[in-house]
């Protein structure tokens, strides 16, 4: 296909803000990825568009297998509150109160 211009499972784009490689990060007001290694904002950044990853989770949340995650970008952390956070995907285990990570496959729903 003479239109195809990469996979899409990993795209660059310009970093928001500080990252280190294995955080979540929002770019604009749609998406979600994984950053692939550290960057400061400004610099190009390689973000993996989906995967299953343990991402830093709001300790307080338990979602149960399945259940939809959000980011939250303001604490730059999944959540299980919708609010006004983009959907990032879904727990693939249950998670335990006071845990601070989630086990998340990104980005399979939109």
């Amino acid at each position: 296909m003479k239109n195809k211009v990469q996979e899409g499972d990993v795209i660059t784009v310009v970093a928001p803000y500080n990252v280190t490689a294995g955080d979540g990060v929002q770019v604009g007001a749609a998406i979600f990825g994984v950053a692939c290694h550290d960057a400061v904002s400004g610099a190009p950044l390689e973000l993996s568009l989906e995967g299953v990853y343990d991402i830093k989770t709001l300790s307080t949340d338990t979602p149960a297998q399945g259940a939809i995650l959000y980011w939250d970008n303001t604490a730059k952390q999944l959540t299980t509150t919708a609010s006004t956070n983009i959907k990032a995907g879904v727990a693939t285990v249950a998670k335990v109160a006071g845990a601070t990570v989630t086990t998340a496959l990104i980005n399979c729903i939109r």
